[in-house]
């Protein structure tokens, strides 16, 4: 799904496949019509984005072979299907039973995490529209933040030169630039923007930049128009934002049942009380817990926000809420001026299988009408911030 910006150039809007648990190439071709086809019809649009996810062998197995890529953007493309843009964050086994820290690894003081994101950037290249002018890749903050030391970080530094390295050959040989933005996110090496900036210090800022997940700059408690400032000064390009809410919490003590029916084996839900917004360390113990639960048994003070990520229509019902208001804010920051901040917004819920239980989806169709509907919230408020659908994309 594209828009226009005032400038003219075009935003590509997706929905990130992470949320579906294929993990070989037969069980990704056959989401399309499960979940991608249905969500196109729904919005009544030509051309759908996906924010495609490949775990880590299905990547090796289609760099390594161009037929499998062809095969793969023709089925793309016959059914009204585009792909800019690659989740490139979890490794493998993103939906399986439990998942909590084994999401961040293998890190980028491995070269495993070098080979998958540069079979991923590879990839990208041969599906990439014909008239896109770039591919994206997100991925993690370098690791968790622990265990990390100054040899983690001179190893997760040089496969960074490698990467950019890596990136040019990918533009030589296809003529296709794809660049690669880190994630910042609760609890990891990289929790903040101006931690980004530190730890991207000096990067090829032609090839790498920053993903801004909205959910997780809410739940540093970041100002998204200082945020964005931050990274401006560093040189660093928002490479790719990642659409999405997190729980907020106003009186947590008051509402502590209404939390715990959020509480779920799956995901890590790092929770963050608006104290960490001033604290030197915002995984400061005072005002941070690595998981919901950790933080219901140690009564954090404040208000909170919660790493999980909440359907961007479809809040938790008082007295809980979400954080749109930060989304909304952070959009108008990087669209809502004259020339566009960033082209590549994709909308990432991936816990649509873990929400409670009277929230969940109980059927394909009911998922799929879920993420048509986060769509359309999306192009709702980019269209109040005066981008515009072309007419030869939109039905009417």
């Amino acid at each position: 799904m594209r828009l226009r910006h005032a400038d003219g150039s075009a935003v590509h809007v997706s929905y990130c496949t992470n949320v579906h648990p294929a993990e070989e190439l037969p069980g990704v071709l056959a989401q399309l019509d499960t979940y991608a086809t249905p969500v196109r019809e729904r919005l009544g649009v030509d051309r759908l984005g996906l924010g495609l996810w490949l775990a880590a062998p299905v990547a090796a197995e289609l760099a390594a072979d161009p037929t499998a890529r062809a095969r793969l953007r023709h089925e793309l493309t016959v059914r009204g299907l585009e792909v800019v843009t690659l989740n490139g964050f979890p490794y493998a086994a993103f939906q399986a039973p439990v998942v909590k820290g084994d999401v961040y690894h293998p890190d980028w003081a491995t070269p495993q995490r070098l080979a998958y994101t540069l079979d991923l950037a590879r990839v990208l290249a041969d599906l990439l529209p014909d008239d896109a002018a770039r591919g994206s890749v997100s991925t993690l903050p370098l690791a968790w933040r622990t265990p990390w030391d100054a040899d983690r970080a001179d190893a997760a530094r040089r496969r960074l030169d490698e990467l950019a390295a890596g990136l040019a050959v990918v533009e030589r040989d296809t003529g296709r630039p794809v660049r690669v933005g880190f994630e910042p996110e609760p609890g990891c090496v990289v929790e903040s923007t101006g931690q980004a900036a530190t730890a991207l210090a000096g990067v090829d800022s032609d090839r790498l930049g920053v993903c801004l997940d909205l959910a997780h700059l809410a739940c540093a408690w970041e100002e998204p128009a200082a945020a964005l400032a931050r990274l401006r000064a560093a040189g660093l390009p928002v490479v790719k934002v990642q659409v999405s809410a997190a729980i907020e919490a106003a009186d947590p003590a008051a509402h502590a049942d209404e939390l715990r029916r959020w509480v779920e084996p799956r995901f890590l839900h790092q929770t963050r009380s608006a104290g960490c917004a001033h604290a030197a360390d915002p995984a400061d113990p005072a005002y941070a817990a690595d998981d919901l639960d950790a933080a219901l048994d140690a009564g954090l003070p404040d208000a909170w926000r919660v790493h999980y990520h909440v359907p961007l229509h479809a809040p938790p019902e008082p007295p809980l809420g979400s954080t749109v208001a930060v989304l909304r804010a952070a959009l108008a920051e990087l669209l809502g001026g004259p020339v566009a901040g960033c082209d590549h917004l994709d909308v990432e819920t991936y816990t649509w299988g873990v929400l409670p239980a009277a929230r969940r989806p109980r059927t394909d169709a009911e998922l799929a009408a879920g993420i048509a509907a986060e769509l359309a919230f999306t192009r709702d408020e980019l269209t109040a911030l005066g981008l515009t659908a072309p007419a030869e994309v939109v039905h009417s």
